[in-house]
């Protein structure tokens, strides 16, 4: 799908794509086109520029996950924006599907994590352990299908793949995540994680905004819509 196709938002300081399951936002070791380059490349086309092309990239999604990412067309909004992400002024709803039910239909949680760069997977560990960081989110049970249960998360810190780690921490791996203890992966190389909603003030202009992500059409996503219908 081309990345016109994929634009939530645009204006002349931001834009924002929905990222494809697979698809790495930023290059990294294994060489594979990322999105970002393809986001140059955009706006270097509909704007016919000359030279390199600006963009900026706001914040992170990993590879097996979809949904919403946010870059900076100019110098000044990815400087605005990225003291937003860090002050906690940029705000992420995901949606996710698992496996098992939650001990509790809504709560918050609390814990340290700990990176391990070898595995490149991170680990609950005991408060005070030595470079571990509090990761904090809050979940609640939004939608039931006959295999599957639908979590909506918010994001209050953003530590090294956080919401896997931590559902997985209480029984609820997300669906197709192999390396946080799921049985089996998805077709499409994916997880069951969808970056669903963001909100923040604009860097610039000073007004709210609100951009939702599509809903993916693979199953089980729809199991969950067709329920509730």
């Amino acid at each position: 799908m081309k990345i016109n196709d994929r634009i939530l938002y645009e204006d002349n300081h931001l834009i924002v794509v929905n990222k494809l399951p697979s698809e790495i936002v930023q290059g990294d070791k294994t060489g594979d086109r990322c999105l970002l380059e393809d986001v140059k490349d955009y706006i270097k086309v509909k704007y016919d520029k000359p030279g390199n092309v600006f963009a900026g990239l706001v914040h992170r999604i990993d590879r097996p996950v979809s949904g919403a990412v946010v870059f900076a067309k100019t110098s000044k909004a990815l400087s605005r924006m990225t003291v937003k992400v860090k002050d906690r002024d940029f705000h992420k709803v995901y949606l996710a599907i698992v496996p098992n039910r939650p001990p509790k239909d809504a709560d918050v949680l609390e814990d340290y994590l700990v990176k391990n760069e070898k595995q490149n997977k991170s680990y609950v560990v005991p408060a005070g352990t030595k470079e571990a960081k509090l990761a904090r989110l809050s979940y609640r049970l939004v939608g039931k299908s006959d295999r599957y249960y639908l979590l909506e998360v918010e994001l209050f810190t953003g530590r090294h793949h956080q919401i896997r780690c931590q559902l997985a921490h209480i029984g609820c791996p997300i669906k197709g995540d192999l390396k946080y203890g799921a049985p089996r992966s998805n077709p499409d190389a994916s997880i069951c994680l969808l970056a669903w909603r963001i909100s923040f003030e604009h860097p610039v202009q000073k007004t709210q905004i609100d951009i939702t992500a599509p809903l993916p059409t693979t199953e089980p996503w729809p199991s969950f819509w067709e329920t509730e219908n």
